[in-house]
C-alpha cells in the first residue's frame, strides 16, 4: 500500500499542473501554470509582451503570422537583431486578421495560444476557435485595441497570471493607471471646452481623403484627452471616410494625422529622425491642397502620431500626446517624451529612440 502511494505522489509531481484564467470574453481557460510553447494570434502582441516578459519577450512563442515585419518592419528589424531566434519562430498565417491555419497551429504543440481582439472579427475566427478546441489547445483572448480604455488593465492581468509573472504586469499597471487617470482626473476637474478635432489615418497612403475613425479605436483615446472628433456620428462603423468638403465645413480647431514609416509617406516610428519625421508631415500636408486651407493646417495646429499606438498599451503615450496638444496650459507638466523614457528604463528590454510623434514644424 505504502510503495503505490509514493507512485502515485511521484506521478502527481511530474504531471503538468495547470490553472483556470479567466479572459477577457469572460471564458475560463485551462492553460500550464509556466506555458512554455506560447503562440500569438497577432504579431504585433509583441508590444505588449515586452511590457510584462523579462529579457527577450517571444523567448517561448513557438509561433505566429506574419503582420510584424509587414506592418512594422522598423519593430522587426531591431528585435530580430537584439534577438536573433525571432527570425526561426515558425508562422502560422498571413499578414492579414483571420489568416491563421489551424492545422500549423496545432502541428506545433502550443501550451497557449493568446489572441487579440478586432474591431471586426474574422469570418474564420469562429471555425478556428472549434478546431482548436477540439485538439485541446488553450486559447486565450484579451483587448487592448478595442476597447483600450476598459479592457487594457484586465488584459494586462491577464497576461501576468497565465505567464506566471503577476509582479512585472502589475508594476505595469501600476504606471499605466497613474498617467492614466491624471489625465482623465484633470479634465473632470477643469472642464474645459474640447476643440474640435480632424483625425486622418494613414495620411499619404491613399490619393483619396480622408480615412478616419468614428468611434472606438484612436477616436476613444482622443475623446478621453479632451477631444471632439468630428467624425463621430457620421457613420456607423468603425473606420469610415470623410471627404475634403466635409472636413473643411467642420472647421476643426486641430488636425492630427497617423503614420507608420514607409519613405513614400508620414515617417514615424523606432528608426526615423525627428527631422525625417517633421519634414515627411509638411510633405504629406503639402500634398493635399484642399485641406491645406484649413485653419488649423495654416496656423499649426497640426500633429501626427505613430499609428501602431492604438495597438497596445503604448497608447497611454497617445492620450498624454493628445492631451497635451489639445489642452496645452492644463498640462504645462505633462511631458509623453518622459513617459517614454521610463518605459524604456523600467519595462521594455529594448529601449526606443526614434521618433513616434511630431509637428510639422520645427520647435
Amino acid at each position: 500500500m505504502k510503495k503505490w502511494l509514493i507512485l502515485l505522489l511521484l506521478l502527481a509531481g511530474g504531471a503538468t499542473q495547470a490553472k483556470i484564467v479567466t479572459d477577457i470574453l469572460q471564458r475560463n481557460v485551462t492553460v500550464p501554470d509556466n506555458p512554455q510553447r506560447i503562440m500569438l494570434g497577432e504579431g504585433r502582441l509583441l508590444y505588449t509582451l515586452a511590457l510584462v516578459e523579462k529579457g527577450n519577450p517571444l523567448r517561448r512563442v513557438v509561433g505566429w503570422p506574419a503582420d510584424l515585419p509587414r506592418y512594422d518592419p522598423q519593430t522587426w528589424a531591431r528585435y530580430s537583431a537584439a534577438f536573433p531566434a525571432i527570425k526561426k519562430i515558425p508562422l502560422i498565417g498571413g499578414a492579414a486578421p483571420g489568416q491563421l491555419s489551424a492545422e500549423k497551429i496545432i502541428a506545433l504543440r502550443p501550451d497557449l495560444l493568446i489572441m487579440p481582439l478586432y474591431a471586426k472579427r474574422p469570418a474564420a475566427q469562429e471555425s478556428l476557435l472549434a478546431q482548436l478546441t477540439a485538439a485541446g489547445v488553450p486559447v486565450l483572448y484579451i483587448d487592448t485595441r478595442v476597447d483600450q480604455l476598459n479592457n487594457t488593465v484586465p488584459s494586462l492581468r491577464i497576461l501576468g497570471e497565465a505567464l506566471g509573472d503577476r509582479q512585472k504586469a502589475q508594476r505595469f499597471i501600476a504606471f499605466y493607471q497613474r498617467h492614466r487617470d491624471l489625465i482623465r482626473d484633470r479634465l473632470r476637474e477643469a472642464a474645459p471646452a474640447r476643440p474640435r478635432v480632424m483625425l486622418q489615418l494613414h495620411i499619404g497612403r491613399r490619393d483619396a481623403c480622408c480615412t478616419t475613425v468614428g468611434h472606438g479605436n484612436l477616436a476613444e483615446l482622443l475623446a478621453f484627452a479632451g477631444g471632439d472628433n468630428i467624425a463621430a456620428g457620421k457613420f456607423g462603423s468603425v473606420f469610415g471616410q470623410l471627404s475634403p468638403e466635409a472636413v473643411l465645413a467642420a472647421r476643426p480647431d486641430y488636425f492630427i494625422a497617423t503614420g507608420l514609416g514607409s519613405a513614400q509617406q508620414l515617417q514615424l516610428g523606432p528608426q526615423v529622425t525627428a527631422q525625417a519625421a517633421r519634414e515627411s508631415f509638411a510633405q504629406a500636408l503639402a500634398s493635399q491642397p484642399l485641406l491645406a486651407q484649413l485653419a488649423a493646417i495654416r496656423q499649426g495646429r497640426t500633429l501626427a502620431i505613430w499609428h501602431n499606438f492604438y495597438l497596445s498599451p503604448w497608447h497611454l503615450l497617445a492620450l498624454e500626446i493628445f492631451a497635451k496638444t489639445l489642452h496645452p496650459q492644463l498640462f504645462t507638466d505633462l511631458d509623453p517624451a518622459q513617459t517614454l523614457q521610463e518605459m524604456n528604463r523600467d519595462f521594455l528590454p529594448l529601449p526606443e529612440s526614434g521618433t513616434y510623434w511630431t509637428t510639422a514644424q520645427e520647435n
